[in-house]
């Protein structure tokens, strides 16, 4: 490996490598080194692609075996997109060929998977990391920082809700709606941003209760079983803060966050995919209510935040600061693992989640 450059692997073609194959051509740390694919020619037209659109100086390999790809001597860390219920195996044979792993959300299916690939990791001394870009966005730090210091009073509530409207075509022929790939649905694809902004806000305190509930389950056609297309959760902490969460794949497109103390509340309308501009934004509200005799009149009192970052496909935009975080410790060889307890959390909740729905709905003691 190079002193200052990352070289990646990106297992599979799916579609957000697209976004994270940009996000590393702008980091100014790493390279795409090679693309595997189950089929080669899926390999060169993915890398063709996305040549045209940030080309490398040197143009990466295609694979058409993900295993060829690992025990690649030009591939440092590989990023891995694959369906969940494919990842365990792809993350402990990288590991196991010493690369260093960037996986997508959820980890795994299980957190004793999640772990094990962990254990994996850690034999190796590689790296692993979950790729919540949001995790590396300037806002998100700032959110953090302005409930520390105590802006919103002692936090009280937390709401997050993360929702798109899948078609007909969606429900029957996106992964996210297989239930052996994709086990935990909206659960896993959107419940696990909503979880990790809750975390954020806590910052990253663990949960002493949790419940969950699939309010609709998904089917697909010709298919046995059922994914989570409409959930809802609900984390209770130590001394009194709550917080709640629903994602769906029948909902129209949203993304919203309320943090919630006892002088204030912070919103946020775009927590997870910054909405189109060249800043992020956050609000911080502390309305007043005036009553005049017969006049009330209730007063906005609102600041807005503005952070010089971009929605998306820019150097400074959070999935470019996400692959260049991972891409500097790699290169630093720093071990940390800071950023991948965070991953392990939510996993540990979305488990804890599907077992409170399994036994009908209600507060569990988080670990049990």
């Amino acid at each position: 490996m190079s002193d200052s450059i990352c070289r990646w692997g990106i297992l599979s073609s799916a579609n957000i490598a697209r976004k994270n194959w940009k996000a590393i051509h702008l980091s100014g740390n790493g390279v795409v080194s090679g693309v595997s694919s189950r089929n080669l020619d899926r390999a060169n037209q993915f890398i063709d692609e996305c040549e045209r659109a940030a080309p490398f100086a040197q143009r990466p390999e295609a694979f058409g075996d993900h295993q060829a790809l690992i025990e690649s001597d030009q591939v440092d860390a590989v990023y891995v997109p694959l369906p969940t219920g494919l990842r365990k195996s792809w993350v402990i044979a990288a590991a196991n060929a010493k690369k260093h792993v960037l996986i997508e959300k959820p980890i795994a299916d299980t957190a004793e998977d999640a772990l094990e690939m962990l254990q994996a990791c850690r034999d190796n001394s590689v790296l692993l990391m979950d790729g919540v870009m949001f995790d590396h966005s300037k806002r998100i730090g700032n959110v953090r920082d302005a409930v520390a210091q105590g802006q919103l009073g002692d936090i009280r509530r937390i709401q997050t809700h993360f929702s798109f409207t899948g078609d007909k075509e969606f429900q029957n022929d996106n992964i996210r709606t297989d239930p052996v790939l994709e086990r935990h649905g909206c659960l896993g694809d959107l419940g696990w941003y909503c979880i990790r902004m809750i975390l954020w806000a806590m910052d990253f305190q663990a949960p002493a209760q949790v419940s969950g509930r699939t309010i609709r389950k998904l089917t697909r056609d010709g298919v046995d079983g059922w994914v989570p297309g409409e959930f809802s959760g609900e984390l209770v902490f130590e001394n009194g803060p709550t917080a709640s969460f629903f994602c769906s794949f029948f909902s129209a497109n949203q993304q919203t966050a309320t943090i919630s103390g006892e002088t204030g509340y912070i919103s946020l309308d775009d927590y997870v995919l910054p909405l189109y501009d060249s800043q992020t934004t956050f609000e911080l509200h502390r309305h007043e209510l005036e009553i005049d005799n017969c006049q009330w009149n209730f007063k906005r009192r609102t600041d807005a935040h503005r952070f010089d970052e971009f929605h998306s496909g820019e150097a400074n935009a959070q999935e470019v600061s996400m692959v260049r975080t991972f891409a500097q410790r790699v290169i630093d060889n720093d071990l940390r693992e800071d950023l991948t307890r965070r991953g392990i959390l939510t996993q540990q909740i979305v488990d804890a989640c599907r077992r409170s729905d399994e036994a009908g709905g209600g507060l569990l003691p988080f670990g049990s």
